[in-house]
């Protein structure tokens, strides 16, 4: 009677102990390939940053985990851009040709920071109502320019266009300042290294695991 009672008592405690290991390993898992995903993530965003490409850019590295809600043996992360082709270009240092443009434009140190509404500036959002209009020079064997005229140096540093009718009549203290180099073509550098952040944050997902399966607790299943 004895030897059934334990058999009987073992083989219960075994199912159950079986099922909570189980239990354990999706948890810790998904836990480590997730945590391991964010660190990827954080991780293309610095490179972006230190590549001089702005937050906003930065920011478009987003992550997407799966299965949601629940745990699986077969969890996994989805880190991705949604400025691909724009992260791509500076991964790579890519040529770029004006297509149906005979020019590319390419701001001046002089231009402002952004165009009309907070936009990556480009001539068709110039803030002409600031500057005035954006006027082509054509250089014979060299860059062509966007210049605009009648600017007035500030005392903070930049332009701005003058109001000042005499000095619009004269021309005394007026500059002609060029906002956009206009070229055929550019050859961007290759500022990003998207690959090395991969291979660099995946190398720790086995670490990630099992610091899960050291942390986490043994949940009691009924």
């Amino acid at each position: 009677m004895t030897g059934t009672r334990l058999e009987a008592a073992l083989e219960g405690n075994l199912e159950q102990y079986m099922a909570e290991e189980l239990d354990l390993a999706k948890r810790a898992v998904t836990k480590g390939v997730h945590a391991r995903a964010t660190v990827l993530k954080h991780a293309l965003r610095a490179d972006v940053l230190s590549g001089g490409l702005g937050r906003r850019v930065a920011k478009s590295w987003r992550q997407e985990n799966y299965p949601k809600g629940v745990s699986s043996l077969g969890a996994a992360s989805y880190v991705f851009t949604k400025a691909e082709k724009l992260v791509a270009a500076f991964d790579k240092g890519v040529t770029i040709s004006a297509n149906k443009q005979r020019f590319l434009a390419i701001p001046t140190p002089s231009a402002p920071k952004l165009g009309r509404k907070g936009d990556r500036l480009t001539p068709s959002n110039f803030p002409e109502d600031r500057f005035g209009p954006l006027r082509f020079v054509y250089v014979r064997g060299g860059t062509s320019l966007l210049v605009v005229d009648n600017q007035r140096a500030s005392k903070r540093g930049g332009y701005a266009r003058s109001r000042s009718k005499r000095a619009l009549k004269t021309g005394y203290g007026l500059h002609t300042v060029p906002m956009f180099w206009l070229v055929p073509r550019a050859r961007l550098r290759r500022r990003l290294n998207v690959a090395e952040v991969e291979r660099a944050a995946v190398s720790g997902l086995a670490a990630d695991i099992d610091a899960a399966f050291n942390t986490l607790k043994r949940r009691r299943l009924r």
